[in-house]
């Protein structure tokens, strides 16, 4: 919704490849590598894998083990995200990108934004009295049988 006061449009193929091979050359000039989120094309010849937000490899990699996870069946086809909980909160972040899902009350972000405490167990404000505190059952995704090609 907020991209449409942007003057946004869709790129056909042929654009996006350019833009894309533009976008490559760039990252690799300042050595940065681009991946793309849930893109029905591959722009891999342009120098960008195809990747994902929530990334079970990369998640992987970073605490050493194996995970048993499935792929986010909440998510659009070419998704690649693993499943998730979401942890953050509409209207909360100051940054202002425009194009962002995440905020689209520019009048809750200033509201929110003012209840800010580093203290506080919440991202903002504070526990209240009438606030229903719900123990999610969570667990461990942490694949533990070793396979051989682990070794």
């Amino acid at each position: 919704k907020n991209m449409d006061g942007l003057s946004s449009y869709e790129l056909n193929d042929d654009e996006l490849r350019e833009f894309a091979e533009k976008l490559s050359k760039i990252a690799a000039d300042n050595n940065i590598k681009i991946g793309s989120c849930a893109e029905k094309i591959d722009l891999d010849e342009c120098g960008i894998i195809h990747n994902c937000c929530i990334d079970r490899e990369l998640i992987e990699k970073i605490i050493g083990c194996k995970l048993n996870v499935g792929k986010d069946k909440n998510q659009r086809k070419e998704c690649g995200c693993v499943e998730s909980v979401e942890i953050g909160t509409y209207n909360t972040c100051k940054n202002g990108c425009a194009y962002c899902y995440a905020n689209y009350s520019s009048k809750s972000v200033e509201t929110n934004a003012a209840k800010y405490d580093s203290s506080s167990p919440l991202l903002c404000g504070q526990v209240q009295e009438d606030d229903k505190i719900t123990i999610r059952k969570v667990e461990s995704l942490k694949e533990t049988q070793l396979s051989i090609f682990d070794m």
